[in-house]
């Protein structure tokens, strides 16, 4: 019990900061998309790329080190369902421009008073339990068991493994690769090099992945009452933080509940220190209607791709594992067709 309560703090904690440096810095992936291929300002994108960087590099630390098993995420399994994984993301990327922003981003939002992201929270938690245990999850049930396979190597750190590279030079090598990559396309970007907020911004949010690993997988370390192992995610959390909210004395408290609490606590707590708390609402009910749309779109894709922008994105990424590069995959297409092409979202007119 003593682990539990301290793995509890620990996300109440990650949450706070992760909220008031959201909340300073705009960190957001579809914000970042959008500045990048439609606004042409590609800052936020760095700092994403970034922040990228630094989970992966801090949470290979730590699994190198034997600090924490990796393993024993929902990230590394033995089976994966590439096409749910995918579709998944497309599912959760496109809804996620129908609502102006993810999960993580509504609750951070929700804290500034944006009345807009209560709903989005909201329905995106409804719709989310019913994929997860609800009407949904047959379906989504039967989806996986009908496309998922059992595969060799399910990270990168695997595949170089199998071709004979020893597993500790096979970790260092596949994350020195990628972060290098990704810290060269941030840095390369002048803008990005003069905006130390966003640089400082990046970096936190890597480590605060790193922390959450090690807060569950190294202090809620125990033979009799493990915790499970995970980090940073925003959609199954906040799934269970709604029903914890209605049945809090038939549920137990963990992780995921408490940072999505502190997430929306440290947003409130800075957004009334620096001024920028302000109740805002829909413009017109078509504005209303096609957030809930797409809060729902991001509530089954995010069940059906293991995570979110930030639960795949940055956490499952941070572990290498093949099926979190394949979501991420479909999470940037979807958002890319949203913000662009054919199937771009229109903006709304003024009411």
């Amino acid at each position: 019990m003593e682990q539990t309560r301290l793995v509890i703090l620990a996300g109440l904690v990650i949450g706070l900061v992760y909220g008031s440096v959201g909340l300073l810095s705009g960190f957001c992936l579809m914000s970042s998309l959008r500045g990048w291929l439609v606004e042409g300002d590609g800052r936020l994108v760095r700092s994403y790329a970034l922040a990228i960087a630094v989970a992966i590099a801090a949470s290979q630390f730590l699994a190198g080190t034997g600090m924490v098993d990796l393993g024993k995420s929902i990230y590394l399994q033995p089976t994966i369902s590439a096409p749910v994984l995918f579709l998944g993301g497309l599912l959760f990327g496109y809804g996620m421009v129908l609502s102006n922003g993810c999960g993580s981003r509504a609750l951070v939002l929700l804290g500034r008073g944006n009345l807009r992201s209560f709903v989005v929270v909201i329905v995106l938690a409804i719709v989310a339990q019913m994929t997860l245990k609800g009407l949904i999850a047959p379906a989504r049930i039967a989806l996986v068991q009908a496309s998922q396979a059992t595969v060799s190597a399910n990270s990168l750190p695997l595949l170089l493994t199998r071709s004979g590279a020893a597993d500790a030079v096979s970790r260092m090598l596949a994350a020195a690769a990628i972060v290098l990559a990704l810290i060269l396309f941030a840095f390369a970007h002048p803008a990005f090099r003069r905006s130390p907020g966003q640089i400082a911004s990046g970096a936190i949010i890597g480590l605060l992945v790193a922390a959450g690993w090690f807060a569950t997988g190294y202090l809620g370390a125990d033979d009799f009452n493990p915790v499970p192992v995970t980090s940073l995610t925003f959609i199954a959390p906040i799934a269970d933080s709604l029903q914890y909210a209605m049945l809090s004395t038939g549920l137990t408290l963990n992780f995921g509940i408490a940072t999505v609490g502190g997430v929306f606590a440290g947003s409130l707590v800075t957004a009334l220190i620096t001024g920028r708390f302000k109740l805002e609402g829909y413009s017109s009910p078509r504005h209303m209607l096609r957030s809930a749309a797409g809060a729902a779109l991001m509530g089954i894709g995010g069940v059906m791709a293991f995570g979110c922008s930030i639960g795949q994105g940055l956490t499952g990424v941070s572990t290498l594992a093949l099926g979190s590069f394949i979501a991420v995959a479909g999470i940037l297409l979807g958002t890319t067709a949203g913000l662009r092409g054919a199937l771009r979202v229109q903006p709304l007119a003024a009411t």
